[in-house]
């Protein structure tokens, strides 16, 4: 017979040593069990969809290359542009709107169980009462009275059919506002957005990257609509879906990439067309699929609830501000010292961020399962997934390291022949494999974070670290060159992960019953 610690979710033992939740059952990180099989569900069909927009960069990062160095070089400034915009608005939307769709989906389910045990213990006690009072036989007027008896269960069962969620439906109120506002934004401010990064108005690469980042922001609406519809699904721990979506959508992308930029002759301007239909697509299937699970009209605005997104998203809005900056600073210092640096940068960068979110798969699915876990106040699944997410994230991160250290060495050719920038991109590469640990586990740790809906923390730890980055950055930068950017990128995800790792293991904020 089992003993009580043998209970999938016990954590007895850990209580006290907050510290000891990292090494919880280590040696079974890869087991299969209940846990096991809800984190690969969730978090490897997250993790594809996570990569595959960074792929689908990647090729066209590929294509582009082939035009020349001036090019990829400009089109890796209006890339970082655009990212640092769309995760501004977007990341704490769907942060937010998975740990919130997490939350309401467990409550729901429990109240809903709570009223068929209820609705079942009626209908067997009127049931039992009529059954008497109802002549006997087999006649279609006895029949049909014993029907109508038990079609309140039926009737419920239809009626929560589709759910009522009431963070699905803010998240696109929110997302579609903020899509709109940012294609206005990026459309009449490209120009000087992108001598901001470090262009000037007399380089080469100032109209090709002003031609891509034009086109490209009038996708933006599609890209926070179906970022803030995937944050809906995670929170239904629904990956599947997304995953499906951003590949029917990517795979778009990379079939219209060569007939627009080549067969058209549209250059730079053909990625960018290509990459706003295949988003437009993504937002249509993803659209499509959340209306035949929920019930998107809401009946009041008080029922959007959205003074609780604006409270929580303010403080993810100053953490994502913070991280971001760190990244879109470093591309700003590449472009500063030319093309060469700034096209190898471009290539190191998005290998460094396609790669490091399979990590964020696994963020993913502690998110989601520990929002859940929280809501229904179970500590020990959450000390054991907290454990189980962020010991396979190392795992992940290390064999990533290898796999980039060795392969990236004979792949950097698909992207560009320049021989200025290739002995560049050789320059970058050991710093793109060695942190993949580091970046994994940061990732890990801030879903596991907003899982518990610990988000003051997230936001005023990451702003520290981004100050920190930032001065280093300008130091480093001026000495060193492009090893010193790198180098402070490291510095910048190493600071990350200790953050995140000082909270749980200090056991305090949400974390505290670890001490206990």
């Amino acid at each position: 017979m089992a003993e009580k610690d043998d209970h999938p979710y016990s954590s007895q033992k850990f209580r006290g040593i907050p510290f000891s939740i990292f090494f919880n059952d280590a040696r079974h990180a890869f087991r299969m069990d209940e846990l096991g099989v809800e984190i690969a569900q969730i978090a490897f069909p997250a993790a594809l969809a996570l990569t595959a927009d960074p792929i689908a960069s990647l090729v066209d990062t590929a294509f582009i290359g082939q035009i020349g160095p001036v090019e990829l070089a400009a089109v890796g400034v209006s890339i970082a542009v655009f990212n640092q915009v769309s995760r501004i608005a977007i990341f704490p939307l769907v942060s937010i709107t998975t740990s919130f769709v997490a939350e309401e989906d467990t409550v729901a389910k429990v109240r809903t169980k709570v009223q068929d045990g209820e609705i079942l213990e009626m209908g067997l006690t009127i049931n039992g009462e009529n059954e008497r009072l109802l002549p006997q036989g087999d006649s279609d007027e006895n029949i049909y009275k014993s029907k109508l008896l038990g079609c309140s269960l039926d009737t419920a069962k239809i009626e929560h059919e589709k759910k009522h969620i009431p963070s699905a439906s803010s998240a696109l109120i929110i997302g579609a506002i903020l899509g709109l506002i940012q294609a206005i934004f990026l459309i009449s401010g490209a120009k000087p957005l992108l001598i901001f990064m470090g262009i000037k108005s007399d380089s080469p690469m100032l109209n090709p990257a002003q031609q891509y980042l034009t086109l490209r922001s009038l996708g933006a609406p599609a890209v926070l609509l179906s970022l803030a519809m995937q944050g809906v699904f995670r929170g239904f721990k629904d990956t599947k879906t997304p995953l499906y979506a951003s590949v029917a959508g990517d795979v778009t992308n990379i079939i219209l990439d060569p007939i627009f930029m080549f067969i058209f002759g549209l250059g730079v301007s053909g990625a960018a067309i290509a990459h706003v239909i295949s988003q437009y697509l993504i937002s249509i299937i993803l659209f499509w699929r959340l209306m035949q699970q929920v019930d998107l009209l809401p009946p009041s605005i008080k029922y959007l609830q959205f003074g609780r997104f604006l409270k929580n998203g303010f403080l993810l809005l100053m953490r994502v501000i913070a991280a971001t900056f760190c990244v879109t600073l470093a591309a700003s210092m590449a472009a500063r010292l030319g093309s060469t640096s700034m096209a190898a940068f471009q290539v190191c960068l998005q290998v460094w961020l396609a790669t490091s979110l399979l990590a964020d798969g696994l963020a993913v699915a502690g998110q989601a399962i520990l929002a859940s876990a929280f809501a229904e106040k179970d500590y020990d699944k959450v000390t054991v997934t907290a454990s189980r997410v962020l010991q396979l994230g190392l795992v992940l991160g290390l064999a990533l390291a290898v796999i980039l250290g060795v392969g990236l060495q004979f792949g950097a050719r698909l992207f560009t022949k320049d021989v200025e920038v290739l002995h560049l991109i050789g320059v970058g590469i050991p710093f793109v494999a060695a942190t993949q640990p580091i970046n994994a586990l940061a990732f890990v740790f801030d879903g596991v974070n907003f899982g518990a809906s610990d988000f003051a923390y997230s936001a005023y730890s990451m702003v520290l670290v981004a100050i920190v980055s930032i001065l280093l950055l300008f130091i480093l930068s001026t000495s060193h060159g492009f090893i010193g950017i790198w180098v402070t990128l490291t510095i910048y995800m190493s600071l990350r992960a200790f953050a995140g790792f000082w909270r749980i293991g200090t056991g305090t904020g949400p974390w505290n019953f670890l001490r206990s």
